[in-house]
């Protein structure tokens, strides 16, 4: 019986469960290619609160994604500039955890 590594069994659940479509993630458009993505909308809830107001009228949303680091490529930049479904999201946080990309996503939004 061949043991596996702790990374072994982590890629395993990130490709089995976590960031599997008929489990918890649904296919999504990121800058124009289809791949698997959690949202995670409560989570973003307990880092901050969902919108900001600025005085002009204009309004902040976060959005927290998980994405497999095979799928996305290499770790976006902070402050880099994606398109997920047709909308406009400005990175402010990206992290790699064991091939699992955490990446956190500002868009501003009219009144």
């Amino acid at each position: 019986m061949v043991r596996k590594s702790f990374k072994e069994i982590i890629n395993q659940d990130i490709d089995n469960i976590f960031i599997n479509t008929s489990e918890f993630s649904d296919i999504h458009n990121v800058d124009g290619r289809d791949m698997p993505i959690q949202i995670d909308d409560n989570e973003v809830i307990e880092r901050e609160k969902k919108a900001k107001s600025n005085m002009d009228g204009v309004y902040v949303k976060q959005k927290l994604i998980y994405v497999k680091a095979k799928d996305f490529g290499p770790l976006p930049a902070i402050g880099r500039q994606i398109m997920l479904d047709g909308k406009r999201y400005l990175i402010i946080d990206s992290t790699d955890e064991y091939g699992l990309y955490t990446i956190t996503l500002e868009g501003n939004r009219s009144k």
